[in-house]
């Protein structure tokens, strides 16, 4: 049975990382693996959680980077060089401003009662529920968002 319900998604990147992303309109997970792209469907929530503002040993951030909604089409995997052939996935990113995770731990299902929570998002891909979703959408989101738009387009387009 396919899936229909929309899911929702936290991939752990570094800042930098997010950035490239929102820039070129994608997202790789765990170390460009397709496996994890493969259980993203298109209209799925997607955050970037970003441990450290660089890779592979940037300073600490501890912060949601981005956040969108992922875009129509299948993954597809890129040479970049190298032997480096990563897995992407089309994303529409929504204009928005970095959250810390601190002030979120004890409001968010994922991390509340977890005295390790960091562990959450040691693999680099874990689900978190709709509720959680919107509380980091709204630390995040700079505009309101039109209900019936998918996050990441414009009302006119």
């Amino acid at each position: 049975m396919p899936h229909t319900e929309t899911r929702y998604w936290v991939v752990t990147a570094s800042a930098d990382h997010a950035a490239r992303g929102q820039e070129w309109g994608i997202v790789q997970a765990c170390h460009g693996k397709a496996a994890p792209l493969r259980r993203m469907r298109p209209g799925d929530g997607v955050v970037i959680y970003s441990p450290r503002d660089r890779f592979p040993a940037g300073q600490p951030l501890q912060a949601f980077t981005a956040i969108g909604r992922v875009g129509e089409g299948e993954p597809w995997q890129v040479d970049m060089g190298g032997g480096f052939t990563p897995w992407r996935r089309h994303v529409l990113w929504q204009p928005a401003r970095p959250a810390a995770i601190q002030p979120l731990l004890g409001q968010l299902e994922l991390t509340r009662w977890q005295s390790h929570w960091g562990m959450v998002f040691r693999y680099g891909l874990c689900t978190v529920t709709r509720a959680d979703f919107i509380r980091i959408a709204q630390a995040m989101v700079v505009q309101p968002m039109d209900r019936a738009q998918p996050m990441g387009q414009a009302a006119d387009q």
